[in-house]
């Protein structure tokens, strides 16, 4: 009898279990995928990539795209995920907004948008932080042209989010330059090309729509270096190993500040509205640069 009885309860426990299981639910597996954002109404969309070797505490980079331009194309570009897959960070591409024409745009305290990418974006990385439990001190920014203004933009008013940032053919937009104050000292990085009738790197980009208005880029430079209290120059030129793309690349890094706030300008003689290593210089990668500075920056 009390054979029968254990023979009895075996079978229901295991049905039942077995009916729990085929019940349950699991998240599929991914690594690179897109999700939406509503940020205050209004949804948003932003790709992210996680490395296989990713673990809580890792380290968040947002890669913000160019004027016209999207998530996907500068993921695609920037090759920024095979570095996350090497050193095991999370990747964040958000998709701008577009403008009444069309245009996909950040609005970096620019005249022709009403979008609040200041709150959007600084939300967005909160939001990422807690789902994926990532240390909030080493989340940075990036971006390429209006994706490097609005980086600038984020430095001004979000550096209690952002802990460091890397331009690649941005500047401070007009109205970021005469008033920026930020609440924290952040480390800056720039690339331009000396070349670049884009965004040109002697200040004389047009003020139409709040795009210019900032001096030249080296001044902008030393703006960050004596806020961040940076007191000595380190020069660096790289060797030209691709004659080909006819420019050449120095690095001028701004140091001695307390708490490694650094400022870093790597100037492409030669060089266009270009990012480094995917087109235009090819003597160095903009997306290795970026994460080299970022890594020097982490807690």
């Amino acid at each position: 009898m009390n054979k029968y009885f254990l023979l009895l309860f075996f079978v229901l426990f295991t049905s039942c279990q077995k009916e729990e299981n085929d019940n349950q639910t699991t998240e599929p597996v991914w690594k690179t995928k897109q999700f939406t954002f509503d940020h205050n109404g209004t949804i948003r969309t932003y790709i992210l990539h996680k490395p296989e070797n990713f673990v809580e505490n890792s380290p968040l980079v947002f890669v913000l795209h160019g004027f016209t331009s999207s998530a996907s194309n500068i993921m695609s570009y920037s090759q920024m995920n095979q570095i996350a897959d090497e050193n095991g960070f999370m990747v964040c591409y958000p998709q701008g907004t577009a403008l009444p024409a069309g245009e996909t745009h950040w609005n970096a305290n620019l005249d022709m948008s009403s979008v609040n990418d200041i709150d959007f974006l600084s939300q967005l990385a909160i939001t990422i932080q807690f789902n994926y439990k990532i240390n909030s001190k080493n989340t940075f920014v990036s971006g390429m042209s209006n994706g490097g203004f609005m980086s600038y933009t984020l430095a001004c008013n979000k550096s209690n989010v952002f802990k460091a940032i890397a331009s690649v053919t941005g500047t401070m937009s007009g109205k970021d330059w005469l008033t920026c104050n930020p609440s924290n000292k952040i480390p800056i990085m720039q690339i331009s090309g000396t070349d670049d009738e884009t965004v040109p790197w002697d200040g004389t980009m047009s003020t139409n729509y709040g795009w210019g208005g900032a001096p030249h880029i080296m001044k902008v430079m030393d703006y960050w270096a004596n806020l961040n209290g940076c007191d000595y120059v380190e020069q660096i030129d790289f060797p030209d190993i691709d004659t080909s793309d006819k420019s050449t690349v120095s690095l001028t890094k701004q140091k001695g500040s307390p708490n490694n706030n650094e400022v870093w300008l790597y100037t492409v003689t030669g060089g266009g509205h270009d990012w480094p290593g995917s087109w235009g210089n090819k003597d160095i990668s903009a997306s290795r640069e970026i994460w080299k500075f970022f890594k020097q920056h982490l807690k």
